[in-house]
């Protein structure tokens, strides 16, 4: 299954796209897209509906993020080898773990704000998890059990935020709007592996990431049992899981963001965002 949220910002409502590509309003069915509403029983009561009978929805309609009243977003650093590489950093032995404030998530297609004083404001095409029921002191085996889906996120990142004011990331992680996810939340049945989607981005039409989830170095079920050794994760937590390498950072000499930009960007399967970047007023 899709699911999505959409709407007014603040005023989402949900939704599930039918085979057609239509987008069917779930209002009356379930109350969002969060939380219980994404729990193993929750999801087996939606794949049983009968999608016909529910009302279409305008494809006019603004796409919110595919998540509502996320608890918590996390995210993996250096998952990737070669995009380690070309950050100067060594892979890490263990999952690099960061959070992103909540307070960054963003409709897939909104604008996003370059921050204030930002001089480098970079992208990221990554995978995202999203929990379907609490997670404490998993095994890998059993991690998948879990995960109610995946998404899409761009990790945008201010590298001097992040890299050279100081040694915490989540300062260049967490800038209001950082955090777009969406168009869908797809469930883990209908993703499949995983571990083999193809994934890219472009900044004005000019491809600067193209991989595949195959070169991460830490795959979702071993990230999502290591996370619970720490801290239990809740129903609707979101977790980033890296980035491929072409990132602006990476480029020679690095590539930044500015006012009137347009990134796009997708994952086999789970769809494709399209954003704008515009100066903070």
């Amino acid at each position: 299954m899709k699911l999505l949220r959409y709407g007014p910002k603040g005023q989402e409502k949900p939704g599930i796209v039918d085979a057609t590509g239509c987008i069917r309003s779930l209002s009356g069915v379930v109350s969002d897209i969060s939380g219980t509403d994404i729990s193993p029983e929750s999801l087996k009561k939606l794949a049983a509906l009968d999608l016909s009978t529910l009302p279409e929805v305008s494809a006019s309609e603004r796409l919110g993020p595919c998540v509502g009243n996320v608890g918590k977003f996390l995210c993996i650093g250096l998952n990737y080898a070669d995009h380690a590489a070309e950050s100067g950093a060594q892979v890490p032995s263990e999952p690099e773990m960061f959070t992103k404030a909540t307070s960054s998530i963003n409709g897939p297609n909104d604008d996003i704000i370059i921050p204030k004083n930002s001089q480098k404001t970079d992208w990221e095409v990554e995978l995202a998890i999203v929990i379907g029921q609490e997670a404490r002191y998993v095994s890998e085996e059993d991690a998948e059990d879990y995960i109610a889906g995946y998404c899409v996120c761009n990790d945008v990142s201010e590298r001097e935020f992040q890299l050279e004011r100081g040694v915490q990331w989540d300062k260049g992680k967490g800038c209001d709007t950082f955090g777009p996810i969406g168009p869908w939340l797809v469930t883990k049945d209908e993703v499949g592996d995983p571990t083999n989607l193809s994934m890219w981005l472009e900044v004005n039409g000019h491809r600067y990431q193209n991989g595949n989830t195959n070169t991460m170095v830490f795959k979702p079920a071993a990230i999502v049992s290591y996370l619970s050794q720490f801290m239990s994760l809740q129903p609707g937590d979101v977790i980033s899981t890296g980035t491929p390498p072409g990132v602006g950072l990476g480029q020679k000499p690095p590539v930044y963001l500015k006012h009137g930009d347009k990134v796009e960007l997708g994952i086999e399967g789970l769809g494709q965002q399209s954003q704008t970047f515009i100066n903070y007023q």
